[in-house]
């Protein structure tokens, strides 16, 4: 029994990490496999790309909706712990396709919590969003009481609901992260739908203006990859972080007007804007990271320039990108007619 327990102790911890060829999950795999990790990535490739996942781990094409594939993994791999990044992140889109965002988002989180549970997972970690407060609650705690404005954010708090209620019941243990408005390297700059950042530098590899919702006086903190994956990857080998919900990332906010001429700036662009009608969508979002200095020993973070620096870098290094055009939208009704235009060209 003591070679048994000493083999159990020195054996390599093995995670699964879903939406691992995406930005912030390939960024949280390499992050494990620097800490020794063997790394089981689970991707349908529908928003990541090859290009993005670690040589070192091995790849799964898949989705969480296939119930199957994860049977065959939990059972396969045994896994110590599971990070789960995979959804469709699209807070203003998710309105117009709303049973694709529960079933990918809401569904296929619940089939990996419950096998979680049955086959014994140390920890499941999960990177829930601050789109779970919704408007009005400026600066976000950790102690505000939630109110999601939109399907995406309604299927985060769900699911940070059932790993509570998991813990409870099975004692599964969990850490929650609610990061927002990521930004930086292996971003899928040719998504027209999300990632503002994206789509302004895309926009202007291409020659096209910047396009901005509304007058521009939105605000958002926006948050550098290498102040979120590093710590979404360490939790479980943070103590104080076991069972908490914890936000992430930047805590300065810009406006969309600002964040414009910061972009052009560091392209050595014009600042060309094309306004377009507002959309409904909460106004001010930038969250509180006390908790998560105290409990990671966060001294500081990457400012905004810097960081727009080293994405551009990156990002003309690849060039720009035309996403496949999402098809399955089930309203129309209400719906941008920027997105729409998008739609009839499918």
């Amino acid at each position: 029994m003591e070679e048994i327990n000493n083999f159990e102790l020195n054996k390599t911890p093995v995670s699964l990490v879903t939406g691992g060829a995406g930005f912030i999950g390939s960024h949280v795999a390499d992050h494990l496999i620097s800490m020794g990790h063997m790394v089981v990535v689970l991707d349908d490739l529908s928003g990541g790309f090859m290009r993005n996942v670690n040589t070192k781990a091995i790849f799964v094409k898949g989705s969480v909706t296939n119930e199957k594939i994860l049977d065959d993994l939990f059972r396969n791999y045994n896994f110590d712990y599971v990070f789960h990044l995979a959804a469709y992140a699209a807070e203003g889109l998710s309105h117009f396709i709303r049973q694709f965002n529960y079933k990918n988002n809401l569904i296929g989180s619940i089939n990996l919590i419950n096998r979680s549970v049955k086959f014994g997972v140390k920890q499941f970690v999960f990177t829930s969003s601050i789109a779970v407060y919704g408007k009005n609650q400026t600066p976000m705690l950790e102690t505000t009481t939630p109110s999601p404005e939109d399907p995406y954010g309604i299927s985060k708090y769900a699911i940070e609901l059932d790993l509570k209620a998991a813990h409870e019941m099975f004692g599964l243990n969990y850490t929650i992260f609610r990061p927002h408005n990521v930004y930086g390297e292996r971003q899928n700059h040719g998504d027209p739908y999300r990632n503002v950042l994206g789509i302004f530098i895309n926009n202007i590899m291409k020659g096209k203006p910047m396009t901005i919702f509304g007058d521009g006086s939105q605000t958002r903190a926006f948050s550098y990859i290498d102040d979120v994956a590093p710590y979404i990857a360490r939790s479980i080998e943070t103590p104080d972080a076991l069972n908490q919900i914890i936000n992430i990332g930047a805590d300065k906010p810009y406006s969309i007007n600002e964040l414009t001429s910061e972009i052009a700036k560091a392209m050595n662009a014009e600042v060309n804007i094309e306004k377009l009608p507002a959309r409904n969508e909460v106004v001010n979002a930038y969250s509180d990271h006390s908790k998560a200095r105290t409990i990671f020993k966060i001294i500081s973070t990457t400012n905004l320039e810097d960081g727009i620096k080293k994405m551009v870098k990156w990002s003309k290094e690849l060039g720009p990108m035309t996403s496949k055009k999402f098809k399955n939208i089930e309203i129309k009704i209400n719906m941008p007619p920027s997105w729409s235009a998008l739609i009839s060209k499918k």
